[in-house]
């Protein structure tokens, strides 16, 4: 689904390859906010779920506890150290009551965008007389 920073657009600077807004460096909050929606769970087991939905390279470890920081001084989340089984502490996170209702308007924000990329790539398909797949 999201495989490195770029959709295959020219043009991107810095010869680093494409360029594509929206990469998956936008969507590391709605991820872990529905990750937690499942189950709660540590920091380092969430960068793993990533690669459930197809995140390759998965997110910078800095960037998803940063997220984690800041959604729990949102209060979306909220943590607690716990000793797990090798006797080592881990910081567990679970979604709060807002944060679940700040995950249902990324899900309504994700279904509109949907519509908007399906219309995009009807017309696409329209000009450019492609089929569809």
């Amino acid at each position: 689904m999201f495989s490195g920073d770029g959709c295959g657009l020219p043009g991107s600077g810095a010869g680093s390859g494409p360029r594509c807004a929206g990469g998956p460096r936008k969507f590391i909050e709605p991820y872990l906010l529905l990750f937690l929606k499942e189950r709660t769970a540590y920091g380092y087991e969430l960068i793993e779920m990533f690669a459930r939905f197809g995140f390759d390279p998965l997110p910078d470890p800095g960037a998803v506890y940063r997220n984690l920081r800041r959604m729990e001084e949102e209060g979306l989340v909220e943590s607690r150290w716990e000793l797990e089984g090798s006797g080592l502490p881990r910081r567990f996170y679970r979604l709060t009551g807002e944060g679940d209702a700040v995950l249902r308007a990324w899900v309504r924000k994700f279904k509109t965008n949907r519509d908007i990329a399906d219309e995009f790539i009807n017309y696409y398909r329209r000009i450019a007389g492609e089929k569809d797949e």
